[in-house]
């Protein structure tokens, strides 16, 4: 079976093309998606999606490009989403500093306060973290939680401190991109630790970027993972079904 951890069904560009675009991919083997939102509005059409097929999950947040936008402090629309039995995670949140670099303080405090609510529901989180590192690690020390650092971009030592803390690492398209420091990572890194994503409609693998990304291609990322590793893919798909399996318990 293979998992897709991440991907943006919800996002408008599969609107018209939104079955066809799922049916295919049951038809390429990838058995289980797990749609994840960015704020209220996302997080409602994630939950959507998933109410209408088999193996499709939902992960609610609040993303920290949006938390200027955001008027419900308390985030009351997440709490009501994580009765949904679709639910099966807080994501994305975490911290962007290369988009976002005059609201750190906000963006630490919507972080923050979704790790809590994570944990107050026995809920692992879909971490994105870009240009901010060393922040995100000091926060998940201070504040400690399971779940996934989604596209993984920071360095081979900093790989071997988010583990160490508990958390896996989500790889998709950009290890299959030229010369990409993910490769080297992945090489060295345990399968015990990863997990695969398409991040979807983004970040298309190699042969097809700069196309629509679809979650058939994560079929791509695994090969690319075989190839560096020297294992079958079989091997790969089955272990990242158990890591799944321990985060989000489906």
């Amino acid at each position: 079976m293979i998992i897709d951890t991440h991907i943006h069904l919800n996002d408008p560009s599969y609107d018209n093309i939104l079955d066809d675009i799922i049916q295919t991919s049951f038809q390429h083997q990838v058995k289980k998606m797990f749609i994840v939102g960015y704020d209220k509005k996302s997080s409602e059409r994630a939950i959507e999606i998933a109410n209408q097929y088999p193996n499709l999950f939902a992960i609610v947040g609040l993303h920290p490009s949006e938390v200027n936008k955001e008027e419900d402090i308390e985030l009351t629309w997440l709490l009501k989403m994580l009765q949904e039995s679709k639910v099966i995670g807080i994501g994305e949140i975490g911290l962007d500093f290369h988009w976002d670099k005059d609201n750190k303080e906000l963006q630490e405090e919507y972080f923050v306060k979704q790790i809590e609510i994570a944990n107050q529901y026995h809920k692992p989180v879909s971490i994105h973290s870009r240009d901010a590192c060393e922040l995100t690690y000091q926060i998940l020390k201070e504040h400690p939680t399971k779940g996934i650092i989604h596209c993984y971009s920071y360095s081979l030592e900093m790989a071997y401190q988010f583990i160490q803390e508990g958390y896996y690492l989500g790889i998709g398209g950009v290890l299959t991109f030229k010369n990409t420091k993910l490769k080297k990572i992945v090489e060295k890194i345990d399968l015990t630790h990863l997990v695969t994503e398409t991040d979807a409609p983004y970040l298309t693998p190699v042969p097809f970027r700069g196309t629509l990304n679809k979650p058939e291609y994560i079929s791509y990322v695994i090969q690319e993972i075989s190839n560096l590793k020297g294992i079958p893919t079989q091997i790969i798909e089955d272990q990242v079904e158990k890591n799944v399996k321990k985060i989000y318990g489906v």
